[in-house]
């Protein structure tokens, strides 16, 4: 293997988050956020983009995830060995962690693409001899632990990073913050780029915030209020010291507390959020800010299936570096496209069988999917509002399947969970509904070829995109969705896919849940989708083609990418 010192040999991107998503053995990720930034990378890597990512290593994963007889999530630590997927690097960096040194080391893995790129992934590791044995766990659990554990993860992430990246070599053009967790990088910059004066350390002119500025791009991802860090100022104190003088950070980061995202927003040149809405909804909640939006994707080739891939190798040769080639789907013969999924469908019924007891999907009914995190807001229960209206509607004319964790400390998640269990037990065979464990990027490259429709059902406007029904559309999968996030671009009613409940129009986060949404989930489902799909063949797959040549080839990462390079990077 080549020395890894070439990476040091012009200047990157350094790409910072809190969680990535590369593949299922590398368990250092929790959902969207960190299968995003993995498919970022990915497609960063097709195209040969000069970047080095920045994360976590997790040794405990984020968990996993099992059942109990009544329907409990019951949550264990992953075990997983670095040394046997990364390659250690040489060098330490040291932070200050409760005033002692700690020491942070890297691992190193590759991003390889069939193009030839090849990109770095450092993951952030303070396991090590001579730490404390509480400080040597400080990088074990994603999103573990209370705001203590968090901060002094974060303390790791920025100060530790950018600390990393210089000792060892590499030369950074822009530090792209990929949501406000690594934010503290700034706190570094900042220290970098001080003008000497001869005063005290504290005279304000001395602090040279545009430089910083003209150094970060930052992405905001969720507009709900758990995604955006706060720690009390008597806690920065005890945890992290003075990195800056308190006047300066209280300047920057909010009078109250520090605000990660509002110390990402006022020290970066560059801010977006992640849809065209989610720009509008995050403009709203930060005032005085100019946000700009970048709407997500996927990477194409990891989040196609195995059959379509086949297909689109037979008739697009190219897509996968090129995937507004999808637009030219009609080349496709109807039968090859449904055998495709009839073939990822097969598929997934058979990992059912195998993880599930007892269930047996029958592969002629219409097969709704839903997995996401299990979190009040996503409304993964919404279908069960009226069990008999439902029943009426569907019954051994649907089956559903679920997938999706909660977080640990999310006892609302963790009853949705509970509750659609049981609802598979009121349902029985009627509309069989299955629940998959561990939801992970191996179960989704599974689950969400294999439905038949992708059904998405937040609160507006609260969805900042949505990236699992782009992971849909890739693969011929209608989305049935709430409008909002990425669909409101995506979506042509009856094209591309249905939309639930009214047009978007409040940016407010302060949304109600609707009956509207429900009503108009049902009477859809009844009189819209059941009839096409059992007694229109031809036009459910006229709906699948357009999912793929509409929705597919430009909701991807490499047409996101290329927004970044010359709406962000270059600026």
């Amino acid at each position: 293997m080549h020395d890894w010192r070439h990476f040091t040999d012009q200047a990157l991107i350094a790409y910072f988050s809190m969680e990535i998503g590369l593949t299922a053995e590398i368990p250092t990720y929790s959902g969207g956020l960190g299968v995003l930034a993995g498919d970022t990378i990915k497609s960063a890597a097709d195209m040969k983009l000069p970047l080095v990512a920045v994360t976590l290593l997790s040794r405990k994963g984020y968990f996993k995830q099992s059942f109990s007889s009544e329907g409990w999530q019951i949550e264990e630590p992953v075990s997983w060995k670095p040394e046997e997927l990364l390659e250690l690097l040489p060098g330490k960096a040291l932070v200050t962690i409760e005033k002692r040194d700690v020491k942070v080391q890297a691992w190193l893995y590759r991003v390889k693409s069939p193009t030839g790129g090849e990109l770095p992934v450092l993951f952030l590791d303070t396991d090590i001899p001579g730490n404390l044995p509480e400080d040597r766990q400080i990088t074990d659990q994603l999103y573990g632990g209370d705001k203590t554990y968090r901060l002094k993860q974060e303390i790791v992430l920025g100060i530790g990073g950018a600390r990393l990246l210089q000792i060892l070599g590499f030369q950074v053009r822009k530090y792209h913050l990929n949501e406000g967790h690594a934010s503290l990088l700034t706190l570094e910059l900042l220290n970098r780029h001080r003008r000497p004066v001869e005063d005290t350390w504290d005279e304000r002119s001395s602090w040279d915030t545009r430089l910083v500025q003209e150094k970060c791009v930052f992405t905001t991802h969720t507009p709900v209020e758990a995604g955006h860090d706060k720690f009390p100022y008597d806690l920065v104190e005890r945890i992290m010291g003075a990195v800056v003088p308190l006047s300066l950070l209280k300047e920057l980061g909010g009078p109250d507390e520090l605000n990660m995202t509002m110390l990402a927003l006022n020290l970066s040149h560059y801010v977006n959020g992640v849809a065209k809405k989610h720009g509008e909804v995050s403009q709203a909640l930060f005032p005085g800010f100019e946000i700009h939006a970048i709407t997500n994707g996927v990477h194409p080739f990891t989040w196609a299936s195995l059959f379509m891939t086949a297909l689109y190798d037979k008739y697009l040769p190219g897509w996968a570096n090129e995937p507004e080639l999808l637009v030219r789907i009609d080349l496709i013969p109807d039968q090859d496209i449904w055998e495709a999924h009839r073939g990822a469908k097969a598929y997934l019924f058979q990992y059912i069988s195998e993880v599930v007891e007892g269930v047996q999907l029958d592969p002629d009914i219409l097969t709704i999917g839903f997995a996401r995190r299990a979190a009040p807001y996503k409304r993964s229960n919404m279908i069960f509002t009226d069990t008999e209206r439902l029943l009426a509607i569907g019954d051994g004319k649907i089956q559903l399947v679920y997938a999706g964790k909660a977080h640990p400390n999310d006892e609302q998640g963790k009853q949705m969970i509970q509750e659609i269990k049981s609802q598979a037990d009121y349902f029985g065979d009627r509309i069989k509904i299955v629940y998959l464990p561990n939801y992970n990027i191996d179960v989704a490259s599974i689950l969400i070829p294999g439905v038949d429709i992708w059904l998405n059902n937040p609160l507006r406007p609260l969805e900042a995109s949505g990236t699992s029904g782009m992971k849909a559309a890739l693969n011929g999968v209608p989305n049935f969705s709430v409008l909002d996030g990425w669909w409101i671009e995506g979506h042509i009613e009856g094209v591309t896919g249905w939309s639930i409940g009214p047009p978007p129009t409040e940016t407010s986060t302060d949304v109600s849940s609707s009956d509207e949404d429900v009503e108009d989930l049902y009477n859809k489902l009844e009189k819209v989708i059941l009839p096409l799909y059992y007694g229109d063949r031809e036009g459910w797959i006229n709906v699948m083609k357009s999912a793929i040549g509409k929705n597919a080839y430009y909701f991807n990462t490499h047409v996101m990418m290329r927004r970044y390079v010359t709406e962000a990077y270059l600026r």
